[in-house]
């Protein structure tokens, strides 16, 4: 951990893993939302779309989008504005926004975990996509895909702009060539009016599905809007990105789906663009691939950070997970790490409700933040653990796996966020309680 002054240019392409970014760096707007709509404008949305449309009539699937966008856009600016303010990624930001110490260790170990976990099963799907159209073993594919992505992921935000810029319009035209030759059959009047193919689905459940398909998405956009250079400018990304990302991909999924009476999209596009466009299309995993590993490599730099006193580069770190998840993929064992990886899924919605109720309600350490970012330098100190925040992370947990009315994520974020809120009000009544103290620029390993 540096000082300002201490901040090289290393830091730099280090893409300030472990420091603020500079108001210097910050970024157009529009490139942050075109890097965020990449992200849920891939093959996992598409895919989500025809489930829906498999389950739903359209209306009924537009008013489940509808919803979980909503909720995903909630989360998404509130924690998008605090990282923006302050310039840090989820898992630093974290050390003073209720989690100290010890809660931003185990934050890092449920991001890094989830997110290299999930960059090697949807580099699974990536091979596995290109092996049924080019042929080849899987494995291979799987290598060759997992080192693009991880190549793409060591330049960091910058690479990961260039990357959605190409991605992004390409997808767009495979989607818009698969949607107007089913236009060339159908009246707009009856794509929207023919009947559900498939069991039914609750708006609810629908709604469950949008939000629960993107809410650690959400949870981690600190990673991203760190880079925004105003409140307004998170906003747009956020409205923008997510809602052309969940409507125009997911609704054209959920008409191609009642069109060909099937949720296999890879079919449905191989009927309508071929293969080049569903080469495109698989490819298109990518753009969200990259900010898996991307936020998994920050969230292990910030846990040797706080773990073992130890700065690591985070390129270094990159290749490493990068690796590693790639071979998982090789060796197709992730399968049996699903059920996991979604346990763990579970435990990020209530980092956002903790997350916004400390920053915007709570503000315990809201003078050390001002005034250290005026500096461009971190506070000097965090606190060492914060029981509230482990009390309304497990009872939130508990409840995002017990109770099944509702939509989980949604649940136990709101849970998350209120058992903190409502201890803090207690604890905090006469005057403002932290629990220890640890140096941000001399710390000592746990």
């Amino acid at each position: 951990m540096t000082r300002k002054e201490d901040v090289t240019l290393a830091e730099k392409y280090d893409d300030y893993a472990l420091s603020r970014v500079p108001q210097s760096e910050r970024k157009h707007w529009f490139g942050i939302a075109t890097m965020r709509f990449g992200q849920i404008s891939a093959l996992s949305q598409f895919l989500l779309g025809a489930a829906l449309g498999f389950g739903m009539d359209f209306w009924s699937a537009f008013w489940a989008v509808t919803l979980g966008s909503v909720i995903l856009e909630i989360v998404s600016i509130f924690v998008g504005i605090a990282g923006m303010k302050e310039g840090l990624s989820t898992t630093l930001l974290v050390r003073w926004a209720g989690f100290g110490k010890v809660g931003s260790i185990l934050l890092s170990l449920v991001i890094s975990i989830s997110m290299v976990g999930w960059f090697g099963i949807q580099n699974e799907v990536f091979a596995n996509g290109i092996h049924q159209i080019l042929g080849g073993p899987v494995w291979m594919w799987s290598i060759v895909t997992g080192l693009a992505v991880t190549f793409v992921v060591l330049f960091g935000i910058l690479s990961l702009g260039i990357t959605a810029y190409i991605t992004v319009p390409l997808f767009l035209l495979v989607v818009f060539y698969s949607i107007s030759t089913v236009l060339t059959k159908f009246s707009f009047g009856e794509l929207i009016s023919l009947p559900t193919p498939g069991p039914t689905i609750s708006i609810a459940m629908g709604a469950s599905m949008v939000a629960g398909g993107f809410i650690a998405g959400a949870i981690i956009t600190p990673d991203m809007s760190r880079f925004n250079r105003s409140v307004g400018d998170v906003v747009k990304q956020t409205v923008i990105g997510i809602t052309i990302g969940e409507y125009l991909i997911g609704m054209i999924g959920v008409i191609l789906a009642h069109v060909a009476k099937s949720s296999d999209v890879i079919s449905i596009v191989m009927g309508t663009s071929g293969i080049i466009g569903t080469i495109v299309l698989i490819t298109a995993t990518l753009k969200i691939n990259d900010w898996n590993l991307y936020s998994s490599s920050l969230g292990v730099v910030n846990l040797i950070d706080l773990g073992f006193g130890k700065r690591v580069n985070r390129t270094v770190v990159t290749i490493i997970l990068g690796i590693a998840g790639t071979l998982f993929s090789v060796m197709g064992i992730l399968e049996q790490f699903q059920g996991f990886l979604i346990l763990l899924g579970v435990a990020l919605p209530p980092v956002g409700g903790i997350l916004t109720m400390e920053y915007f309600v709570v503000k315990r350490y809201k003078r050390e933040l001002e005034e250290s970012r005026a500096k461009g330098v971190l506070p000097e100190s965090y606190e060492a653990w914060n029981p509230i925040t482990l009390i309304a992370w497990a009872a939130a947990i508990f409840v995002g796996l017990t109770i099944d009315w509702g939509i989980p994520s949604v649940n136990s974020l709101v849970v998350g966020g209120l058992v903190y809120w409502l201890i803090s009000l207690v604890v905090n009544r006469n005057k403002v309680v932290t629990y220890g103290s640890v140096n941000t620029y001399e710390q000592s390993s746990l």
